[in-house]
């Protein structure tokens, strides 16, 4: 089961209230503040209802400090370390086979007490000792495992990707066979398992899961569930093992057409695309008066006899500010799929241009609504671009970019297809 688009939508996110820790805790105070009351109202000395009085307040305190606190990380983590106290180490669950042994065992043993017969109760010590044994072995299996997630570096919206688990065994002697491990995602497992044949005594095994996440943001893995039905299939059984890791989903990087490169002209008094100093190299022609003698290439020269010197592009000319509209009606509360699909393309649309441009050596800044990034050069900044585009919440439709145009560099406004033209809107825009 692939994780819900809305629940990784990016943007802040409120944790939601917790309704079944204050449930539970009000209804032990219920329960307990009314058999205190009970038991003493019928004469029952203090020793038997002063417990349960107590207990009965203590739980409503809890309730309302759950009430007061409401949905902060403090009620949250209360919440969690309550349901680790309470959730069961191990969990037992009859498979199908299991089923049919279990209902045959208890045949047996029903027969063997109506007949008194040695030999039923022969082979129902025989099926019960199978069950014993069971039980044993898949805790021997299950006891001392230690497992890692190893998340690829980077995961794309909407592309298959390999994540990686490693399973180590760290008891002495004694290996760990058939072993299942879920990734858990917010409790729920995916879709995907990994199966460890044998993992040997004091050993690491490796594997990886293929997987797919929809749409970029920030996605919180929670743990994983380990389980096993060795050694005769007749149960299975399964531990919990908390590993929480957050991961990043990039917007997923397409080849594009074009890169429309910057323009060739003028804007204000600023001249676009002449030659300087330093910058790309431009081409050659030959040495005049007032020259630097550093640019002389001596090879040309020599070849053609005259003093020939290199031509460099401006610097200013090679500098692109990508005007990322980030805005839907309502803001961060809609819920419009086809525009959140929209949304997500024209990001998407907005990475394809990042990474093409900082290939071709453009100094390449990222203005959205709401927030802005520095000047960034060379592919090596492209992951950097690529995660403030990932986090970029969406904002309501009056935000105002986060800076204004500047003279010295080209402005290309990136919008969904449909969005409505906007006064402020910088430069020429491209859709998708």
């Amino acid at each position: 089961m692939s994780p819900s688009p809305t629940a990784v939508r990016p943007g802040p996110v409120r944790a939601p209230f917790p309704l079944r820790t204050l449930g539970a805790f009000a209804t032990l105070a219920l329960v307990g503040t009314a058999l205190g009351g009970w038991l003493r109202a019928h004469g029952a000395p203090p020793r038997w209802w002063l417990p349960s009085s107590l207990g009965g307040a203590l739980a409503g305190l809890y309730a309302l400090f759950v009430i007061a606190l409401r949905d902060t990380d403090g009620v949250q983590r209360s919440e969690a370390r309550i349901r680790r106290w309470l959730t069961p180490p191990r969990r037992l669950r009859m498979t199908r086979e299991g089923r049919y042994f279990v209902g045959i065992t208890l045949a047996i043993g029903f027969a063997a007490i109506n007949t008194g017969n040695n030999l039923l109760y022969l082979l129902l010590g025989m099926l019960l000792s199978l069950i014993l044994a069971s039980g044993i072995l898949s805790e021997s299996t299950l006891r001392g495992l230690r497992v890692v997630r190893l998340p690829p570096s980077r995961i794309e919206a909407g592309r298959p990707f390999l994540m990686g688990v490693a399973l180590a065994n760290g008891k002495r002697r004694l290996p760990s066979f058939s072993v299942e491990v879920e990734d858990l995602f917010e409790g729920r497992a995916l879709d995907k398992r990994c199966w460890f044949l044998k993992v040997p005594a004091g050993k690491q095994q490796r594997t990886s899961y293929r997987h797919q996440l929809p749409r970029r943001g920030r996605y919180q893995l929670t743990g994983f569930r380990l389980s096993t039905k060795f050694p005769f299939a007749l149960f299975r059984k399964s531990r919990l093992v908390e590993e929480p890791t957050e991961i990043v989903v990039l917007p997923a990087v397409h080849p594009v057409a074009t890169t429309a490169p910057p323009s060739r002209g003028h804007l204000g008094e600023e001249q676009r695309g002449a030659r300087g100093r330093r910058g790309e190299f431009h081409g050659l022609r030959d040495f005049r008066e007032g020259d630097d003698a550093r640019d002389v290439h001596w090879r040309s020269t020599a070849r053609r006899g005259r003093p020939m010197v290199r031509e460099h592009e401006d610097e200013a000319a090679r500098r692109v500010t990508l005007f990322v509209d980030n805005s839907l009606p309502g803001g961060a509360a809609c819920d419009d799929e086809p525009l959140l699909d929209g949304l997500e393309r024209a990001i998407s649309l907005a990475a394809s241009l990042t990474a093409r441009y900082l290939e071709q050596g453009y100094a390449v800044r990222l203005v959205a609504r709401g927030d802005a990034t520095s000047w960034a050069t060379g592919p090596n900044q492209l992951d950097r671009l690529l995660r403030f585009l990932a986090l970029l919440p969406t904002v309501d439709e009056a935000a105002p970019f986060a800076a204004a145009p500047e003279a010295r560099s080209e402005a290309i406004h990136v919008a969904r297809r449909g969005a409505p033209v906007r006064a402020d809107a910088p430069g020429r825009t491209l859709t998708a």
